[in-house]
């Protein structure tokens, strides 16, 4: 009899064990998140799922588990347009802070280094953001103070070459970035989103350019030795392929 029950209790615990591997945990707290609702997102290799709403508590707490059926990325919206992406892997507990209306920009996560991968991949991006709405603020300033007379043409001429040459700097800038964030992080799923990336509705890894397919292999050669069967290289190899056909027939 002891030992039925001990063969019962094991059996438990291992079943236990195995359903906690098999799933993520993610909470925090939102600033101006009170009695409003979240939505859970999967970047599914063919477009965006739905996973399920969490609701947000009259403190600004929420938590969610989610049992995967494979290693994927996941979106945590506030709004349609203002989201944060994270790669949890099996067992993880992801703790995020931030404020509700400015979710993408002022969100931290911890505990998970893939989505803290990610967090970092954000932050740079929108340090170049700042820069381009400084360059746009600049822009339309200079434009009103040449339709009041208050400047020349040719000062809004030189102005023109000075915020062009920031904004090229700024784009070469991201754009260097992101290679060495797809060669550090080889095998990662956030090279793919790292690999879409743009700047300012621009590809910073550019499809037309005959060179993005070297990039492009090195994303799928990292994904097919660490994760062979996953969806996401399964559809990536094919995104590839029709990639490299296209290119060759430029």
């Amino acid at each position: 009899m002891k030992r039925s029950i001990l063969f019962i209790g094991l059996a438990f615990v291992v079943l236990f064990a195995g359903c906690k591997r098999d799933t993520f945990t993610i909470s925090g707290t939102l600033d101006g998140g009170a009695g409003k609702t979240l939505w859970l997102e999967e970047i599914a290799p063919d477009g965006p799922l739905f996973i399920d709403s969490i609701a947000v508590d009259a403190k600004g707490h929420f938590k969610y588990t989610y049992k995967m059926p494979y290693r994927s990325l996941y979106n945590l919206h506030t709004t349609a347009d203002n989201y944060i992406v994270t790669l949890p892997d099996y067992g993880e507990h992801l703790k995020v802070e931030g404020s509700w209306d400015n979710f993408s920009v002022s969100y931290t996560v911890e505990g998970s280094p893939e989505s803290g991968l990610l967090w970092l991949l954000q932050q740079f991006s929108n340090d170049g953001n700042k820069v381009l709405q400084a360059l746009v603020d600049t822009t339309n300033r200079y434009a009103q103070l040449y339709f009041d007379k208050q400047i020349t043409e040719q000062q809004v001429i030189d102005k023109k070459s000075e915020t062009d040459s920031i904004y090229t700097a700024t784009f070469l800038d991201q754009q260097d970035y992101i290679c060495r964030f797809l060669e550090e992080n080889r095998g990662s799923l956030a090279t793919l989103i790292a690999l879409y990336k743009p700047f300012n509705n621009r590809l910073l890894i550019d499809t037309r350019d005959p060179n993005s397919i070297e990039w492009y292999d090195l994303v799928l050669e990292g994904l097919q030795e660490r994760y062979p069967d996953n969806p996401h290289t399964l559809h990536f190899k094919n995104t590839t392929e029709h990639l490299r056909s296209a290119l060759s027939r430029q």
